[in-house]
């Protein structure tokens, strides 16, 4: 949910954040309309109201001959108060469901356009030349497969496309990967979570993933909650209707859990492997920070992803994402994307979204200042996940098909220095 009292005093701002993301801008101009009908109706009601508690109060001095049609006039301005109170619940209603559709505002230098139109900001590490090596490089489920380690075959027979077994040292790597994450979020100060991985409509709503998204979610309607696709969704509604002190820096979550998706329209894309699945785990950093800390946090975050892939030993770059391609909840997102050399392309680990204050409004989140209370702001960023597992396959492995474990993962697999192929 955005500002609505800045809405109105500043529309352009509003209108150009829906330009660069491609989006309808008489959005506004129907946000503002419906505020001020709210607006109008309420005041239109509460001055009904204290007309009615006025002649309420002269009942008692009226004369007996003058009480009846006193009576008579209270009798009808309550029925006239009752009338304005449901038009003034349904011009709220109305201005509610109409604010909900506006996307979050971008902010400045973000790059307008769609998925296609991003910014690269830089590139770190070098691709390895495997023709300079003298062989061709195997696909991450090839290396899977012949390492023991991941198992697409019995995850779709046992529930259907898109679902996997990571087994022996595959099971042992992605522990390895999200323990040393964890590790690394604890040593910058933040709590670790194991978070729910069902939540309520009014969670995930506030979080922004009912908008144009919404059916890449599971639903359970028999219990009305949804599974969540991020431990993000859960983290952000730690702290719904609560006011923080943030007097002593942001607070600061690191989330472990299962994520589900159900990849709604992406028939036919990366169909083979584990790049993109319906469930997998993930440590997902999360923080609330007051307003004017939001960018340099946003940095913060977009750090310790670029520190956590240093450690995998992944040659990857920065991209700011273009406001068309952004979630509702974003402002401004930087993704890191790891080069897949079987497919020589570059593809997205892991992603940092500043929020502002668009979730903090839905879900009631405030934080206690001198002047009064304001809402935070919240901000995520994805430290690691599976899909990690795909990109450190393929960059590492070896002529004869075992794959080079990254230093800074060896303490974490007793040692393990190459995992070898299964005979």
């Amino acid at each position: 949910m955005i500002d609505l009292r800045a809405l109105r005093e500043n529309p352009d701002v509003a209108r150009a954040s829906q330009r660069a993301r491609g989006a309808d801008e008489t959005l506004v101009d129907r946000i503002i309309a419906a505020d001020e009908a709210r607006r109008s109706s309420l005041n239109a009601f509460e001055t009904m109201r204290a007309d009615q508690k006025a002649l309420s109060k002269s009942v008692g001095t009226a004369s007996p001959a003058e009480r009846p049609a006193v009576l008579e006039a209270a009798k009808r301005l309550a029925d006239q108060v009752k009338l304005a109170e449901q038009a003034a619940n349904s011009a709220a209603a109305e201005a509610d469901a109409v604010v909900l559709q506006l996307q979050n505002i971008v902010v400045d230098g973000v790059p307008a356009g769609g998925e296609a139109d991003f910014r690269v900001l830089r590139h770190e590490g070098t691709p390895r030349d495997f023709a300079a090596e003298g062989f061709t490089p195997r696909d991450h489920l090839d290396l899977g497969e012949l390492l023991a380690a991941i198992d697409t075959r019995r995850g779709t027979k046992v529930s259907g496309a898109r679902f996997y077994y990571l087994t022996g040292i595959g099971a042992r790597l992605e522990l390895a990967l999200l323990t040393c994450a964890l590790d690394q979020a604890i040593s910058y100060g933040f709590t670790p979570m194991i978070t729910p991985t069902l939540v309520s409509p009014a969670v995930m709503g506030g979080t922004g993933f009912l908008g144009a998204h919404a059916e890449e979610i599971y639903y359970l309607p028999a219990d009305d909650l949804y599974l969540t696709g991020t431990s993000e969704v859960a983290l952000a509604g730690y702290h719904q209707d609560e006011i923080l002190d943030l007097a002593n820096g942001p607070r600061r979550y690191a989330g472990w859990s299962t994520c589900y998706r159900r990849e709604a329209g992406s028939y036919g894309k990366d169909t083979r492997g584990i790049i993109r699945v319906h469930q997998f785990n993930k440590v997902e950093m999360f923080s609330y920070c007051r307003q004017e800390d939001a960018e340099q946090e946003h940095a913060r975050l977009l750090a310790w992803e670029e520190e956590m892939l240093a450690k995998v030993e992944l040659p990857y770059r920065v991209i700011d994402v273009a406001a068309g391609d952004l979630g509702s909840s974003a402002a401004r997102k930087f993704d890191c994307e790891a080069w897949l050399p079987t497919q020589e392309r570059f593809m997205e680990v892991t992603s940092t979204s500043n929020c502002t204050t668009f979730q903090a409004r839905r879900l009631g989140i405030r934080e206690r200042t001198p002047s009064g209370n304001r809402p935070v702001a919240t901000l995520n960023g994805t430290l690691a996940t599976t899909r990690w597992m795909v990109a450190m396959l393929e960059n590492h492995q070896l002529a004869d098909g075992s794959v080079r474990v990254p230093a800074a993962l060896r303490p974490y697999l007793g040692g393990l220095e190459v995992m070898e192929p299964v005979a």
